[in-house]
């Protein structure tokens, strides 16, 4: 199939932005990514600016060519503006519950300090100059620190949640289309094979590990889930108003 208009200009924009982040602009990876919104170094656009901003070559390749490979068909489907509205709020939906869950890990750390007698204003004055107390491990456990301190200073980038998004909305369209990972040829259809790699991006987000773009470790889970999440309530809604029948043209 002909790639479409949107998912061309999609793709170029965010080789555009990999390339210039990499290579001519690198304070762009210092500005562009999404960091926790109680960090210093967030700014209100990066729910947005995070989406086009990629880790590795890998992360690109993989988002964008199931961008190319899903998005195209939805586009032509719906057309450029309902496609773009569709997979821009998938992305913030992603970027939503990814704040959510971190919230809820920073702040469960935090009162664990806070319960053995800290002060809430140092915690948060050290997590603001991006520092810590080795102590604090003693309290809450190694690994509850760790994964307060992630969620506390680690950025999130790629258009993975957006790309959820478009997986739901075509197993919603098309559940008997038959799907297959790369480098692993057994196709399984479309109704089975997104709840299946949500159910592991799931097990990812509580115990580390799976996920089906980008690979390896620091992966975002839950933005994963949020843009999925965001994708089938958009296509519930648009189904319950007829608005599928509708294409949206650039």
């Amino acid at each position: 199939m002909r790639i479409t208009d949107t998912v061309k200009h999609l793709i170029i924009v965010n080789i555009i932005f990999f390339v210039a982040a990499s290579v001519l602009v690198p304070a762009m990876n210092q500005i562009l990514p999404m960091y926790f919104f109680e960090n210093p170094k967030f700014y209100f656009w990066q729910p947005i600016s995070s989406m086009f901003m990629h880790g590795s070559i890998m992360h690109i390749f993989f988002n964008l060519f199931a961008l190319f490979s899903f998005g195209t068909t939805l586009e032509t489907m719906w057309g450029g503006k309902k496609f773009l509205l569709f997979y821009l709020v998938c992305g913030l939906g992603a970027a939503a519950l990814h704040t959510g869950v971190n919230y809820y890990v920073v702040h469960s750390g935090m009162n664990v300090l806070v319960d053995a007698g800290l002060d809430r204003g140092s915690i948060i004055s050290l997590l603001q100059e991006g520092k810590y107390n080795p102590g604090w491990a003693t309290i809450m456990g190694q690994e509850q620190m760790m994964s307060m301190l992630s969620a506390y200073n680690t950025p999130v980038v790629g258009a993975s949640g957006a790309i959820y998004g478009l997986l739901v909305a075509f197993a919603f369209m098309f559940p008997n289309a038959e799907l297959m990972m790369m480098f692993i040829p057994v196709p399984v259809k479309a109704k089975y094979f997104v709840p299946g790699i949500l159910l592991l991006d799931l097990y990812g987000g509580v115990a580390g590990g799976f996920s089906l773009f980008g690979g390896g470790g620091g992966i975002a889970h839950f933005a994963h889930i949020g843009g999925a999440v965001m994708g089938y309530l958009l296509m519930v809604y648009w189904k319950k108003t007829q608005f599928n029948k509708n294409r949206w043209d650039l």
